[in-house]
């Protein structure tokens, strides 16, 4: 004779499955604040005197780079607020294929993005920082690498504590 099957038993058992999620991790802001305001201080001297649209293309092309789902879902939005366009948003990720949609300085920005977000793969070719300091001066230079920094740094944070895309909390 066969085991018998409590058909409530199982459909509980299914439902606890199924609603079973991975443990919450820590609210990183909450946990580490002073940490959290200085990364915040350093992101928005990162962004001093760089245009805006600059700034959303380099944080969502890392982000693109760090397959940071967060992070990309949220500049995205805020380059849109600002004016961005939905064919330079969706060109983004191919802009090698896509020049014509970005300005030279953009592009140069671009493959300094990559470069420094890929830099352990060969570091930052002289060719990609001689061509970012031939469109920045000094001190923008010193900006946009200090906002790839940055964007790297909150891509990690995102990607380490498992925020989800679409919970940006910011008003």
């Amino acid at each position: 004779m066969g085991m018998r099957t409590n058909t409530n038993t199982t459909n509980a058992m299914n439902a606890m499955n199924a609603t079973t999620t991975v443990p919450t991790r820590l609210d990183f802001a909450k946990s580490a604040p002073k940490v959290f305001r200085a990364l915040v201080g350093f992101d928005a001297a990162a962004r001093d005197g760089l245009d805006p649209a600059l700034v959303e293309l380099i944080q969502i092309r890392a982000s693109h780079l760090n397959h940071c789902a967060y992070c990309l879902h949220m500049h995205t939005n805020d380059a849109r607020k600002a004016g961005e366009s939905e064919d330079r948003l969706h060109m983004v990720a191919v802009w090698r294929e896509a020049r014509h949609f970005f300005t030279e300085k953009e592009r140069a920005a671009l493959a300094l993005t990559e470069a420094v977000t890929r830099v352990a793969d060969g570091g930052v070719p002289d060719d990609v920082y001689a061509e970012a300091s031939a469109h920045f001066d000094d001190q923008e230079l010193a900006h946009v690498l200090a906002l790839i920094l940055t964007i790297n740094t909150w891509n990690r944070v995102a990607l380490s504590t498992a925020k989800v895309a679409g919970t940006d909390g910011r008003r």
